[in-house]
């Protein structure tokens, strides 16, 4: 499997320092792989912090910037960044108005990041936590108890990141973040399998002409393996599975993703097809995001995220954001 890495132990520092040469805006410390705002911390205001295992970029550090992040951890590949990380991250961004931990439902992220709320809260900085846990594919996984966190975690970031710039205690932001999850699922498909740099090879089976439906972002097994299906029969069944689970009673907001090797040619046409299901069940859209944005290294392969929305949601999502993946407005 050809590569555009040097060698496996430096891709993710060669990654930040890459990071750092494109991005003058942010601070990037890539020995210790922690991504800040460059004004932070921002005088009253609350500050979000999120983090994982790299190889879902721009999920997370793509998203520190005015409006979203204040700063995010990187993690190995696939594995969650150590506790050190989130606290330095934390104190780097403080304001004294608190900060708020958006935390993936995988068990080392979970499990890292209550460490590291205990660590910081010790050293007198206010915690408080979310966890995104929006895939209805399965309930349990090899990474996770319960639901996997996947899409939601960029409507959670930009929606409560916007309420943190608009100067909302913590305890508004954090109730607005859990609001959003809670509004939130997700549905991913594979096509391709995932290879990682230190194994250089697919990490699992997905004979050509099958994929796998209910995917996670680390390459977990989904709900069931079946042949190639058109753009058209997947969007029926990655649709229909949100809405069973959701069940919507007004707008939502639409997140059509690329999980990293699917181009926007088919992304574009996937989304055509998502509308339409979403036409035939009569639940309007309000907004509709498409792009790679919560991705799985080289994995070809897409997934839908739908968020019921009201009007604070819509004018947070729609509220300025400025991110190296993410921005509109002024």
């Amino acid at each position: 499997m050809k590569m555009l890495i040097n060698v496996p132990e430096t891709v993710v520092a060669d990654a930040l320092r890459g990071m750092a040469a494109a991005h003058p805006e942010l601070t990037v410390d890539v020995e210790r792989r922690v991504v800040l705002r460059r004004d932070a911390p921002v005088a009253g205001q609350v500050a979000l912090v999120s983090g994982g295992g790299s190889g879902h970029e721009p999920l997370h550090a793509g998203f520190v910037g005015p409006g979203m992040l204040a700063a995010a951890a990187a993690g190995e590949i696939f594995t969650s960044p150590v506790p050190d990380q989130m606290v330095r991250a934390a104190a780097a961004v403080d304001s004294g108005a608190g900060v708020l931990f958006v935390v993936k439902n995988y068990t080392g992220d979970v499990l890292n990041f209550d460490m590291a709320a205990e660590l910081a809260e010790d050293e007198g900085i206010r915690i408080a936590k979310v966890l995104v846990d929006d895939d209805v594919a399965v309930t349990d996984s090899l990474f996770t108890a319960g639901r996997r966190g996947t899409g939601a975690t960029l409507f959670v970031e930009k929606i409560a990141g916007a309420a943190a710039e608009e100067g909302a205690p913590l305890e508004r932001v954090e109730a607005i973040a859990r609001r959003v999850n809670e509004r939130s699922r997700s549905f991913g498909v594979a096509l391709s399998a995932v290879t990682t740099p230190t194994k250089g090879s697919p990490t699992f089976d997905l004979p050509p002409g099958e994929l796998e439906l209910g995917i996670g972002i680390h390459g977990e097994p989904g709900r069931e393996r079946r042949p190639m299906m058109t753009s058209g029969e997947i969007a029926d069944v990655a649709v229909d599975a949100v809405l069973d689970d959701l069940r919507p009673r007004g707008p939502v907001l639409a997140l059509v993703n690329g999980m990293g090797a699917t181009p926007l040619l088919e992304l574009y046409g996937f989304n055509a097809e998502v509308h339409r299901v979403l036409g035939e069940r009569r639940v309007p859209v309000a907004r509709t995001l498409v792009g790679n944005y919560v991705t799985s290294l080289d994995m070809a392969g897409c997934s839908v995220t739908l968020c019921e929305a009201d009007e604070e949601t819509l004018r947070l999502w729609d509220a300025p954001v400025r991110t190296p993946a993410l921005r509109w407005g002024r």
